[in-house]
């Protein structure tokens, strides 16, 4: 039997058909086979803006080809192990093991397992020491890189920062040395962003090489795939999407993305208006998306989404934003991208949590905002908060509960009537690296438990409110691997041995697989959630994100002080990222 004849026996074969429509030349003469590996299904991978990027950028290339993989889902996994099939790529069901070079994109914390699944199904070791040179080189990327050292020791390179540049630059070091893996590795350690575990010094279980991110310097030529993949069924976000800039201006003290991708680099307005005016031409889709950690504070917003409007109507195409800050919205903006829904993140209930994670909106940006969209015609809002954030309080608590009323009861005022839909969504708090609050404790299990079951009581008494949360076991093991060190690598075998697969799917994660690793294997987890002292030595120290410890350490101490800290939008403060490159600084403050 072979890998083709599974697909008629599995729900959604699609998902490995492959052929989609802008496929690239994958039969082209090359010396370099590349693999881009996604340890989560078809519809979440196909929806990765970085996964579109990086396989245009490598099949442009003369001398390589990328192929596909994600994760099959346990029915077809169950079927390619009942049958001894190895684990293949969607474009020519080629065997992941007959690759030169494995990329996997390590995307959410609750998917290393499903990094394991993979190396699993192809006939891989786990352990990158414990490969031949007929394996093929296993390299991570993506934004849990942040912090590599929990699945480290399964990566022969893992490239931290942005991936463009360096990860065309390792396969041209492959195909220059291929055969000799000796030399590879010791080449890719000088690519700025290239981590090689395996010849790093290690002292007292932490790496003490010295390591840089990579850094696209001038995201306005950087590459961007004028011809993306279209996919053969639904996936998550079912649209081409254009990057309008890296990096955030805001500051908010619990966002990773926000420190991790700094500097800020923007994509001008003519080069949004070439770009959509393509995706538009290449996709045939009937919607398309402009992203950014906020999209808001992109320099003279309106102006750009004008400048498209036209071109996207025209073509029948609907413009999409991502959520908008509270502070940041607009009659104008908003008109352009219509939808039944608004979603905003004020994150905190009280003026003095906000103050704390810097969220840096006001309840008269609330009160202003909420007045403007009603007044528009919006008759649904969604509501994003998180609980557990560092000084949270009961009376915190109660505060999204009164904020929520309060939008309510503008809503009343404005339309006379009732019916309106509010989504309350209630996330936990993670202490993440390259973070102001990277020190800070997590909340225990029991007090995740109680806060969440104090929301929801309060909340149903408000009619017209609906609440959800995020399960306090996933975002406890999240935290762990968060802040974590190689030595989780060890409870992530262990745990997918005993069954654990796809954590990041509510009806999949199986909480008890893991207490039960936990317990067998003795890991002290309270290392990784009770916080760390400023002086202490941290597991991702060694890698200079651009934004220093001495930075994140002062915006700590205001957040415990309960003091703001301005947008970066129209004055340097000092983080220390444009070291990489120059960050846009808007010129009408």
């Amino acid at each position: 039997m072979e890998y083709k004849d599974l697909f008629l026996q599995v729900e959604k074969p699609a998902r490995y058909a492959g052929g989609e429509f802008n496929l690239p030349d994958i039969n082209k003469p090359h010396e370099v086979d590349f693999c881009i590996a996604f340890p989560d299904v078809y519809e979440v991978g196909m929806s990765n803006l970085g996964i579109q990027i990086l396989y245009d950028i490598l099949n442009k290339d003369k001398d390589i080809v990328c192929e596909r993989c994600f994760a099959p889902w346990t029915d077809m996994g169950e079927l390619l192990k009942k049958h001894n099939i190895p684990l293949c790529s969607i474009e020519t069901k080629k065997p992941l093991k007959d690759f030169d070079i494995l990329g996997i994109s390590i995307q959410y914390e609750l998917g290393y397992t499903g990094v394991l699944y993979l190396l699993d199904l192809a006939g891989i070791p786990f352990y990158a020491k414990d490969r031949s040179s007929s394996d093929p080189l296993v390299i991570a990327g993506g934004p849990c890189v942040a912090n590599p050292e929990p699945f480290a020791p399964f990566f022969d390179v893992i490239i931290i920062g942005d991936g463009e540049e360096a990860t065309l630059e390792f396969a041209k070091i492959v195909q220059q040395f291929k055969g000799d893996k000796r030399k590879i590795l010791s080449e890719a350690a000088k690519i700025e962003g290239c981590y090689v575990p395996s010849l790093c010094v290690i002292q007292d279980g932490y790496c003490k090489t010295p390591m840089r991110k990579a850094c696209v310097k001038d995201l306005d030529k950087a590459a961007f795939p004028l011809r993306p993949l279209v996919p053969n069924l639904e996936v998550v976000h079912n649209r081409p999407v254009i990057e309008l800039y890296r990096g955030c201006y805001a500051g908010c003290r619990f966002c990773q993305a926000c420190f991790y991708y700094r500097p800020i680099r923007i994509r001008e307005k003519e080069t949004v208006e070439r770009l959509t005016e393509a995706l538009i031409k290449a996709t045939g889709s009937e919607e398309i998306g402009y992203s950014s950690l906020s999209s808001g504070d992109y320099p003279d917003i309106c102006s750009v989404i004008d400048s498209v409007y036209e071109l996207c109507k025209k073509k029948n195409v609907k413009i999409q934003l991502p959520s908008l800050r509270l502070d940041s919205y607009t009659p104008a903006l908003a008109e352009t991208s219509r939808k039944s829904s608004l979603t905003f993140a004020p994150e905190a209930g009280t003026q003095r949590l906000r103050d704390v994670i810097n969220k840096n909106i006001t309840e008269e940006d609330i009160d202003r905002t909420m007045r403007m969209a009603f007044t528009q015609g919006y008759r649904s809002v969604k509501l994003y908060f998180m609980v557990g954030l560092p000084t949270e309080t009961d009376e915190d608590l109660m505060g999204i509960v009164e904020l929520v009323r309060r939008i309510k009861n503008i809503y009343i005022d404005i339309n006379h009537n009732k019916s309106i839909n509010i989504s309350v969504s209630s996330a936990i708090f993670v202490p993440k690296p390259v973070t102001p609050f990277q020190w800070a404790a997590q909340i225990s299990l029991e007090e995740m438990d109680r806060r969440q079951q104090f929301l929801r009581a309060e909340l149903r008494k408000v009619r017209g409110v609906t609440f959800h949360w995020h399960e306090p076991s996933a975002s406890w093991l999240e935290g762990i691997f968060a802040r974590g060190d190689s030595s989780l690598s060890q409870l992530i075998i262990e745990a997918y041995r005993n069954g654990a697969l796809f954590d990041g799917w509510t009806d999949k994660f199986r909480f008890d697989i893991w207490e039960e690793a936990i317990a067998k294997l003795h890991v002290d987890t309270k290392r990784f959630t009770e916080g760390f002292g400023l002086e202490e030595h941290l597991p991702w120290d060694f890698i200079d994100f651009g934004v220093t410890k001495k930075y994140l350490m002062e915006e700590y101490k205001a957040a415990l002080d309960g003091k703001t800290s301005p947008s970066c939008k129209y004055a340097c403060r000092g983080c220390g990222a444009t070291k990489y490159a120059k960050c846009k600084v808007q010129k009408n403050g």
